[in-house]
């Protein structure tokens, strides 16, 4: 038979074959057959979640529960590095912290415009540990050593931008330009070290997420405090916090550096109680009336959406680089421990940055190593055990409606929760106030909540310069 005549029939019976198995699917595919299962789809790109590393931690406290501890690692231990803050672990854990916040730990960027060894704030690599910390297993030995003393640990993340020699670079439209294309700092800063993101590009905004997922499985980390998240839009706080959300056998904490109420509504336990730190930071400079805490507070308060609350703070990264340490701004130790006072037990989550429980006086700036001396101010570090031991055990402080005594000059103020009751009184100022008591304080009997001493109230009291009270029902 002729080649030509056997490619005829080969196509003849091809033909009626596709026939036959079009009548067959037809069939299948009719109203009374179930719909066929479609394809599974692979991604082009080939990306998958990199496989989960150690067991979640199953104690990460509820917001209200949490104290914050942030660690600038430069200036924890000598070391300056995770082994010096494993080191340091058992402090943490009699402090009384549940939570470390870890400033950022990738590698920095070479452009250091502010000099030192440059912005933990730079990012070059969103999937790396930066060598002069540690490494990887060095991480993951921090996060399975906290998990033990019941500690969760979450990492700083900077979504805003990336330091210049960040790979991400290549990849041009994922950076915001000017007019003429070139790639621009955040608009409204002088960070000249950093590259500003464009969250107009979905396939930035993928990697983003990806990178912040890879921590979570990698190195079984508890969430994130977010920077910068006010820069950033809410949509894709909305994308990544819903992504994240998705790891259904973890609890993770997410803190962002925000204000906006919005932040909040994407997902958000905790944003930043800004106006209150400035608040604080006017009384003791005597720039604001004390009882103008409580404006800050409600009004802050205003903001929140159920299940949200606010960082409260007196120092942090920031604040000491600025506005210097606690004792200085808060007029000396006795006025530092009153303002965490106002900030622990008023409303809201407390945070702690690292040196402030010992009253360091460095003005630290976290460019640079510069190791903390712990051995200084032993009775504030006692203090501050005492306060924080306080909150942990009372509901009023951490969940109780809050009823304001209105007075010039002293803050006072009592918290209920069910049969916890709680006054705090606080004198904010240089000098000695004595203070008429209001009267349903009167003629009443209390406990010291951090001596337990029993305090017989009349009708006034002497409070002496920064002074602070804080009685417990009988």
């Amino acid at each position: 038979m002729k080649l030509t005549n056997i490619r005829t029939r080969m196509k003849i019976l091809s033909l009626l074959f596709l026939v036959t198995i079009s009548a067959v699917q037809c069939k299948k595919s009719g109203p009374d057959s179930p719909t066929p299962t479609p394809p599974i789809v692979t991604p082009t790109d080939g990306y998958k979640d990199p496989v989960a590393y150690g067991t979640p931690f199953a104690k990460v406290p509820n917001t209200l529960d949490a104290v914050v501890y942030e660690v600038n690692l430069r200036s924890f231990s000598q070391q300056a590095n995770l082994k010096g803050l494993q080191d340091r672990l058992d402090n943490l854990k009699s402090l009384g912290i549940n939570v470390i916040w870890l400033m950022p730990i990738y590698p920095v960027g070479q452009l250091k415009s502010a000099g030192g060894l440059g912005s933990p704030y730079a990012v070059k690599d969103y999937n790396a540990v930066n060598p002069e910390f540690g490494t990887l297993d060095d991480l993951r030995l921090v996060v399975e050593e906290a998990h033990k003393r019941d500690i969760a640990v979450i990492l700083d993340w900077v979504a805003n931008h990336t330091s210049w020699d960040n790979a991400w670079i290549s990849n041009k439209a994922w950076y915001k330009q000017d007019a003429n294309g070139n790639i621009i700092i955040p608009p409204g800063t002088n960070w000249n070290d950093v590259a500003a993101l464009n969250y107009d590009n979905a396939d930035m905004r993928k990697a983003m997420i990806r990178a912040m997922k890879y921590w979570v499985l990698t190195a079984n980390v508890d969430g994130y405090r977010f920077d910068a998240a006010d820069f950033v839009p809410t949509d894709f706080w909305k994308q990544a916090l819903d992504t994240l959300k998705k790891f259904d056998t973890r609890k993770l904490i997410l803190l962002g550096e925000g204000s906006k109420k919005e932040q909040l509504t994407a997902g958000f336990q905790l944003n930043y109680a800004f106006d209150y730190y400035n608040t604080l930071k006017g009384i003791f400079a005597d720039t604001q009336a004390p009882s103008s805490i409580f404006a800050t507070n409600t009004n802050e308060n205003n903001t929140l959406v159920s299940g949200s609350y606010k960082l409260r703070y007196i120092t942090n990264h920031d604040v000491t680089s600025s506005d210097g340490s606690a004792i200085t701004i808060y007029k000396g130790k006795q006025g530092a421990l009153a303002a965490f006072v106002l900030a622990s037990t008023m409303d809201g989550t407390p945070l702690l940055y690292n040196g402030q429980e010992v009253g360091c006086p460095k003005k630290i700036d976290f460019f640079y190593k510069d190791a903390i001396d712990w051995t200084t101010n032993p009775d504030m570090l006692d203090e501050y055990k005492k306060l924080i031991a306080f909150r942990k055990t009372s509901e009023a402080v951490k969940r109780g409606a809050l009823t304001v005594f209105n007075n010039t000059d002293i803050i006072a103020y009592e918290k209920v929760s069910g049969t916890d009751d709680v006054v705090i009184l606080v004198n904010a100022r240089a000098t000695a106030i004595n203070y008429a008591l209001p009267a349903t304080l009167q003629n009443t009997t209390w406990k010291n909540a951090l001596t337990l001493d029993n305090v017989a109230l009349a009708t006034q009291l002497t409070l002496q310069p920064y002074q602070y009270l804080i009685l417990k029902k009988n």
